[in-house]
């Protein structure tokens, strides 16, 4: 009996192995491979699918351009390059046409200021060479202790009031064009010109001016602290301190009243030697007149009527 169920249970074992290998009578691979088949996509078991889909697929345009057509593009392009550089460039003149006006403006009030100066100064001078005149024949054989009135007042225009009759001529505008380049705005060959001539003429009236301070320096101003009464110019001023000595010298000559004054050190005033310094004083403030001032004057007055012809300006 051991050795029936002994038998008996290899043997069942084995059923209940070919039991679980089998399910309904069919192996278990061929089950697995049924269930593998099962787990797949459902695409795979749809394979119309892929031909529905190129269907739907959109036809790529294959039409080939003309060359007319590539050269009308072309065309296009160029016109919208080539209209915005014009505008560009109708805008970038306009924009320096009104800084041309602006700067022609300003130029044109700077010299006008300037030509009205000159002439107050060119008469100073005219005056000054008078004065020149009258003391050079005074000092020569008159008295130098009974002075009249108009002795001092000629003798202070000569010697003492050097700054008042000296005439500088202003160039900031100018000036700050040239540092800035903005002078290339102005087209004018002809105001180009003009506007180097007149700096020309400016730095000749400076370096002029300069002459005649250092002639005043000396030996004019080791004359006057010699010579000099200094008293008369502050009683002068007490006339009208609002006044400059220029004017004042005039109100003087004007007015009834005498402001008595001498000259100092007479003992060691040489008729002679001042008479020359005098003449020779005379002939520079001519020169300086009739040269450097007149040329500047000139350049100064050609210049304003460019200005008011091609920028249509006015005095004001």
């Amino acid at each position: 009996m051991i050795n029936e169920e002994e038998n008996i249970e290899p043997g069942s074992q084995h059923g209940k192995t070919e039991s679980q290998e089998e399910v309904n009578g069919e192996p278990k691979s061929r089950q697995m491979r049924e269930s593998s088949e099962n787990d797949e996509p459902q695409i795979s078991k749809q394979p119309s699918s892929n031909k529905n889909m190129e269907l739907h697929h959109p036809h790529q345009v294959t039409h080939k351009k003309k060359w007319g057509e590539y050269t009308l593009e072309f065309i296009m392009l160029f016109l919208a390059v080539f209209l915005g550089f014009v505008a560009e460039n109708i805008r970038e003149t306009s924009v320096e046409r009104g800084r041309e006006k602006e700067y022609a403006k300003s130029l044109y009030y700077e010299f006008y200021a300037d030509s009205i100066a000159f002439t107050h100064k060119i008469n100073a001078r005219l005056g000054k060479e008078r004065d020149c005149d009258y003391l050079y024949s005074y000092i020569k054989d008159s008295s130098l202790t009974n002075l009249p009135k108009k002795f001092y007042p000629a003798y202070t225009t000569v010697f003492f009031l050097i700054n008042s009759y000296t005439f500088e001529p202003k160039d900031g505008v100018l000036s700050q064009l040239k540092s800035s380049g903005s002078l290339r705005y102005f087209k004018d060959p002809a105001l180009q010109k003009l506007f180097g001539d007149i700096s020309v003429a400016i730095n000749n009236v400076r370096y002029r001016n300069e002459q005649e301070y250092q002639f005043f320096a000396n030996p004019v101003k080791p004359f006057i602290l010699q010579h000099y009464d200094f008293k008369w110019v502050t009683d002068l001023q007490k006339m009208n301190k609002t006044e400059d000595n220029i004017d004042l010298v005039g109100l003087y000559l004007k007015s009834d009243t005498t402001i008595k004054a001498n000259i100092l050190n007479l003992p060691t005033f040489n008729r002679s030697e001042v008479s020359n310094m005098v003449m020779f004083y005379k002939a520079m403030v001519v020169s300086s007149r009739t040269l450097q001032m007149n040329d500047y004057i000139k350049d100064n007055a050609k210049i304003l009527q460019v200005l008011r012809k091609d920028y249509h300006l006015k005095n004001e």
